[in-house]
């Protein structure tokens, strides 16, 4: 199994234009996503997918700074974007991480490899508590490379193709989707860290913490504040 992260991120958010390069802490919300997917020890390479007009030049040149593969394609179809990224390439398997989530946390990525690996589903996840005791923003989804092919050759409804795993989501008959919880200490499902509106950027930044936090330490910082 050789498995590429996948990172989708965009300056064109419409609820929080931008939010790629805001500051968290001094570095902007891309660098801790990246820096922390970096620290991952089941992902064999990291592919930030960004869509090729010129606005997101500057985010480009930002995440090329930090040493890591950036692909660039459609802005609205994102199954395409992600299935070209890694269409030439010899990964069997994708992790689709979201740039939203500042606070993922490597330990948990790896957790979801080897739940994979164990399992062998059509499609995993534990980046939301559905079904799960996990807290939104730690983690990520897995699905083969095969899988993706189809959703590309097959998916013909646009919110399918913008939302790009969603076609799995939605047709739980046709797949095998699995989810698993979290260590003890992380069952804080009412707990949010990605960053979606100003309001939950306001919140993280507003907290004294440095981007090599761990998942149980931000628990125990965030969790009286439900």
């Amino acid at each position: 199994m050789k498995v590429a992260g996948i990172i989708q991120a965009r300056l064109g958010s419409t609820r929080l234009p931008n939010k790629m390069l805001l500051s968290l802490h001094g570095k902007p919300i891309i660098e801790w996503v990246i820096k922390r997917v970096k620290k991952s020890k089941n992902l064999d390479d990291i592919i930030v997918a960004i869509p090729n007009d010129k606005k997101n030049d500057i985010l480009e040149k930002y995440i090329k700074n930090l040493g890591v593969n950036v692909f660039r394609g459609s802005e609205d179809n994102v199954l395409e974007r992600f299935y070209k990224s890694i269409e030439d390439k010899d990964f069997s398997h994708i992790v689709r991480i979201c740039a939203d989530n500042p606070l993922i946390c490597p330990t948990e990525i790896d957790n979801l490899v080897s739940f994979y690996k164990k399992e062998n589903p059509d499609y995993a996840y534990n980046h939301i508590p559905k079904n799960n005791l996990y807290p939104d923003g730690f983690g990520a989804e897995m699905i083969s490379v095969e899988l993706l092919k189809y959703l590309y050759n097959n998916v013909t409804k646009q919110s399918h193709k913008e939302h790009c795993l969603s076609y799995i989501t939605d047709n739980p008959n046709k797949f095998n989707i699995k989810t698993f919880n979290p260590d003890k200490e992380l069952h804080y499902p009412n707990l949010k860290f990605d960053v979606d509106t100003f309001d939950d950027y306001y919140k993280l930044a507003s907290k004294d913490f440095n981007i090599d936090i761990t998942a149980k330490e931000l628990v125990e910082l965030f969790k009286e504040n439900k």
